[in-house]
């Protein structure tokens, strides 16, 4: 086709695609978000953060999956929204529970009597086993200078590392090749009773590290350490370490709470989330009772005031997020294809109150980030954005990063969205200078702590986000347009695929 032809045939396309993108924005009718927002106040989200404190505090200070604490903190939620008529599920699942009831210790008993700190020298890995022992340290297959450098290890990756390992000491091993769990997992058949596994050595591998065994399959003591601890203890004749581990490591059941509204397309569904549960250090009433408690009200008051949603809401509370997105990535492998293609897309909630908060909206379209959703993600995305502005609040995007349970529905291809206030990450001056705060603060300080109570809240935040959240969540629920339009790729549809969504159409 030469230019001129080419040329004339856009003339013509783009003649009849105006007219219908006007008849389009013409024909649809906007949301007016505001008795719903007005509905779901500040007091309303605070009373369910307070049920969830008062369960917290009936049940050892914490919310666990797989503890008492989370199953109260599920049946409050199911009976209220039994209650409100919606149509409940409880889903349960098996899932590797794990909790260290007391901090680890490790201290060297000979040659030289040193107690090492934790959190400072060295960390108990997940799934660690209990134990208290007192051995000699047995080096295994370590690659360690002098010698080529940066160098990847294989240590303890094979059954013959230990060969002529001795039975009732405690194997040093270097991090590298092959899973933690592997490497305990020989370390134990080998007759170890206790492993300390300390980091490679290369750039980017010599902190101390954090890790897990992915669940409980071994019966002895694992802890972590930085490589110059590895490197000092390899080094020291006739070492000999006190370890001991103070832990649970097995499987438990948990559930998610699923509750849908009873009318509505049920092939067009909005499936909107966050996990209930909370770490095993603090009640997690921020992290996440911020996000589970705002839409728990959000849905208590759709009820109240008789909407009736063009398209189906599907709430869910998922259980054992803390222990991977694991209640999340149940539900959605329990999906078939067909229920796959029903769901029109996915919103979740995770930590909206953060005391030293940004308002955080994830990057649907990748614009800002280099990380798209699936398609029609940055449709949910301009939904936000724009009610931000409709209301004058400023916000900015941040990643899919993979760290909370859209996770799980970004795999198969169904579009997400969501907003976040911040977790451990450091508030810039820039921030600072925007939203107020301290510079130089992690967005939560209690994040993932004891400290993570009713008290750990920006009001202002809560309050903001929650709205929002309304705003979003009636939105898609009354929409008639399909979230992705047609286009197959990732990122932004199209102008006509996403003109339902623009400013222009928000009603303050």
């Amino acid at each position: 086709m030469n230019k001129k032809s080419l040329l004339l045939r856009i003339l013509v396309v783009c003649a009849l695609v105006v007219p219908i993108a006007v008849q389009f924005a013409s024909a649809a009718v906007a949301v007016d978000s505001s008795a719903l927002r007005a509905a779901v106040t500040l007091d309303g989200v605070r009373a369910h953060q307070a049920a969830f404190q008062a369960i917290a505090d009936a049940n050892g200070g914490v919310r666990t999956s797989g503890t008492p604490g989370y199953d109260a903190s599920a049946e409050y939620v199911a009976g209220l929204m039994d209650a409100a008529g919606y149509n409940v599920t409880v889903q349960p699942f098996d899932f590797a529970f794990f909790i260290e009831n007391t901090p680890a210790t490790l201290e060297q008993t000979a040659p030289v009597p040193t107690v090492y700190g934790y959190a400072v020298d060295f960390l108990t890995m997940d799934y660690s086993g209990s134990g208290d022992v007192t051995a000699q340290v047995q080096a295994v297959d370590l690659v360690l200078p002098p010698g080529p450098t940066p160098s990847t290890s294989n240590s303890g990756c094979e059954a013959s590392d230990f060969s002529g390992f001795t039975s009732g000491n405690i194997a040093l091993i270097q991090r590298g090749t092959c899973t933690f769990a592997l490497k305990a997992q020989n370390a134990e058949a080998a007759g170890a009773v206790g492993v300390i596994i300390f980091n490679e050595g290369q750039p980017g591998r010599q902190d101390l590290f954090g890790g897990t065994l992915g669940g409980p399959v071994v019966t002895i003591p694992v802890v972590s350490a930085s490589f110059a601890r590895g490197n000092e203890w390899a080094n020291t004749p006739g070492l000999e370490m006190h370890l001991v581990t103070d832990t649970v490591s097995e499987i438990r059941s948990t559930r998610n709470v699923i509750a849908e509204t009873p009318g509505g397309r049920a092939d067009r569904v909005v499936v909107v989330g966050a996990h209930l549960d909370s770490v095993a250090e603090g009640p997690g009433i921020q992290d996440n009772g911020s996000g589970s408690a705002a839409i728990l009200e959000i849905a208590l008051q759709i009820a109240e005031l008789g909407i009736q949603p063009t398209n189906k809401v599907r709430f869910a509370w998922w259980g054992a997020e803390e222990s991977g997105l694991l209640g999340s990535e149940y539900y959605v492998s329990t999906l078939t294809k067909r229920d796959i293609k029903n769901i029109a897309l996915n919103l979740n909630f995770d930590m909206i109150g953060s005391p030293n908060y940004v308002r955080f909206v994830y990057d649907g379209d990748g614009s800002a980030t280099g990380i798209a959703g699936p398609n029609g993600s940055g449709n949910i995305e301009q939904v936000f954005t724009d009610y931000f502005a409709s209301q004058g609040l400023a916000n900015e995007p941040t990643e899919f990063s993979g760290r909370s349970d859209y996770g799980p529905f970004i795999a198969v291809g169904i579009p997400a969205g969501g907003l976040f206030t911040g977790a451990e990450g450091v508030k810039t001056p820039e921030q600072v200078a925007i939203y107020g705060g301290t510079a130089g603060v992690a967005y939560d300080p209690c994040y993932h702590q004891a400290c993570d109570t009713f008290d750990n809240i920006s009001l202002e935040a809560l309050d903001q986000m929650s709205d929002a959240v309304a705003h979003a969540v009636l939105t898609f629920a009354m929409t008639t347009s399909a979230v992705n339009g047609t286009d197959k790729g990732k990122g932004l549809g199209t102008f006509a695929d996403s003109i339902e969504y623009s400013g222009s159409l928000l009603r303050k």
